[in-house]
């Protein structure tokens, strides 16, 4: 694709041309996979490497507690990865209702009660094994480093750092391992992860077995009983990362994979899909008509998504039918022109996260997102290894007639979502956009922006965004034109304007493969919302 460099948006990044590339949203990161890619090692290991290293950078976001999930080229087929963790065994509603009352209606979105079994560890075990080239000791080498010897605070780190230490300062950890000196650290000033290095040493040394099986295993069980808790060292060793079939849609001549159900990707196929049945690259990009479009079909596909998306073993429909051509057609003709809706499931039957992509100049290409969710996930950091732990518990429901309702050993209704774009069966995008529900939205807004309005990745990513929140409720960037603000309220979007991009509107890294990877190689963006870096040779 031909692609206008003509950047119309205010940025302080421009594409990065290379034939190996990393793209995060720390720099230090970006530099760790491309040190990997020096000492030969492939986009597997370049990933691998980066993710281990973001632990460090970036605890506001993720941690050696996260979730993962991930969608490869391997240079000849795309595979799909989902590292989310299970519910402890003693997980059920009735183990809540008796903790937290019979009114509850999720696990807690805080605490060692929103902590389902960490994934990512046992994710960078299961790429390396099947698809990397170095040791995967060497792949720990560079965030050991960084743990060890610290980093100096960047700004967006440290404002999302100073943001959730009121929220989360008294939970079991937190403070020994983020607030060194009572308090959360400053622009620019030295923090060190030594309990993170240790626990990254004996993942490097065991493969992962510490971690699951192991001495970190058990300190996990022992903090958690300490803390109220329920996660055993059985709950950790039984569970296993799981090789998947990515699902997909076409859209203009391409074709976007996502990961399956319990994850919410399919939410961006659905709006793609019901968007097919508009010519809206006939309409101005930046204009009221192509936005709303773009919202009302986000609004479509959130409403099945939340209705119909868990664990696939307790799923009433299944993907397939969720994408059905016939039934996003009769979706795309709710869709009012002229006014904005609030918008119900249908009935397909009838028919705080860090991102990162790296490739290589052997065509390898790499979509990998991993999360502890909400910023600091649950808040508990296991001291002795500095095991920052994800709240993805409070991703079930308790409601017994939910599809998503608790069960000992099931996986909850996920957030983090890799994407990648293929055209005739061949690769074209690893991308991702970070942020809860501004997943599967960021994917949707820059995908029409590369595809129908041939605007190129860097672009893409520094345009204006908006986000759907509930109801008739938007969020939209200061940056918008104010005429496209006026003219969404009109159509009756109920429109709050807001300045702080950094925490609402996600931040994506784009790898698109400009041609042959050892001849022409990739370009790469990487977004001004995170203090992040596209980084290549």
């Amino acid at each position: 694709m031909k692609f206008d460099y003509a950047n119309p948006y205010t940025s302080t990044r421009i594409p990065v041309f290379a034939r190996n590339v990393v793209s995060t949203s720390h720099p230090q990161a970006a530099q760790a996979g491309l040190r990997i890619l020096y000492q030969g090692g492939n986009a597997v290991d370049a990933a691998i490497a980066t993710a281990a290293a973001m632990t460090v950078l970036e605890p506001v976001s993720n941690g050696l507690g996260s979730d993962a999930f991930c969608i490869l080229w391997d240079g000849k087929k795309l595979h799909g990865l989902n590292g989310s963790g299970a519910a402890p065994q003693a997980w059920t509603p009735d183990y809540f209702s008796r903790k937290y009352g019979a009114d509850a209606r999720t696990p807690p979105q805080r605490g060692i009660d929103s902590v389902t079994v960490p994934g990512a560890v046992g994710s960078w075990v299961a790429m390396s094994e099947r698809f990397g080239k170095l040791p995967f000791a060497d792949l720990m080498a560079p965030a050991i480093e960084i743990a060890e010897r610290g980093y100096l605070m960047p700004p967006v780190v440290q404002q999302k750092w100073a943001a959730a230490t009121p929220i989360l300062q008294s939970q079991p950890g937190f403070a020994q391992g983020f607030l060194p000196w009572g308090r959360a650290p400053e622009v620019g000033e030295l923090f060190r992860f030594q309990a993170a290095a240790r626990a990254l040493k004996a993942i490097a040394a065991t493969k992962g077995d510490a971690f699951y099986s192991g001495e970190i295993a058990e300190a996990l069980e022992k903090f958690s009983s300490a803390n109220g808790g329920s996660l055993k060292v059985r709950d950790l060793a039984s569970w296993k990362p799981e090789w998947v079939e990515p699902i997909a849609q076409n859209y203009r001549g391409h074709t976007l994979h996502e990961i399956p159900p319990n994850g919410q990707g399919i939410a961006a196929l659905i709006a793609l899909g019901i968007l097919e049945h508009f010519d809206i690259g006939s309409i101005p990009v930046d204009s009221v008509a192509s936005q709303h479009l773009q919202i009302e079909a986000m609004k479509l596909a959130f409403a099945d998504t939340y209705r119909y998306v868990s664990d696939p073993s307790s799923m009433e429909v299944t993907p397939l039918q969720m994408l059905d051509s016939a039934y996003l057609a009769s979706r795309a003709k709710l869709i009012d022109v002229n006014k904005a809706q609030d918008f119900k499931a249908g009935n397909p039957v009838k028919g705080g996260t860090i991102y990162l992509t790296a490739a290589d100049e052997s065509g390898m290409m790499v979509s990998f997102i991993q999360s502890n969710y909400m910023g600091f996930g649950s808040g508990c950091v296991e001291p002795d290894f500095g095991i920052s732990l994800q709240n993805r518990g409070h991703g079930f429901s308790l409601d017994a007639k939910s599809p998503n309702v608790v069960a000992p050993g099931k996986r909850p209704f996920h957030t983090i979502i890799p994407a990648f774009l293929t055209k005739d069966g061949a690769p074209v995008m690893s991308f991702g956009v970070m942020g809860g529900n501004m997943q599967p939205q960021g994917h949707m807004q820059t995908l029409v922006r590369m595809l129908d309005y041939k605007q190129n990745p860097q672009a893409a990513c520094d345009a204006p965004r908006w986000r759907f929140n509930s109801g008739l409720e938007i969020n939209v960037e200061a940056a918008m034109d104010p005429k496209t603000v006026e003219g969404l309220s009109s159509l009756g979007h109920k429109v709050d304007v807001i300045n702080d991009s950094y925490q609402d509107f996600g931040a994506g890294q784009f790898i698109w493969r400009a041609g042959d990877p050892a001849v022409e190689g990739y370009v790469a963006a990487s977004d001004a919302r995170r203090d992040g870096l596209a980084a290549g040779f």
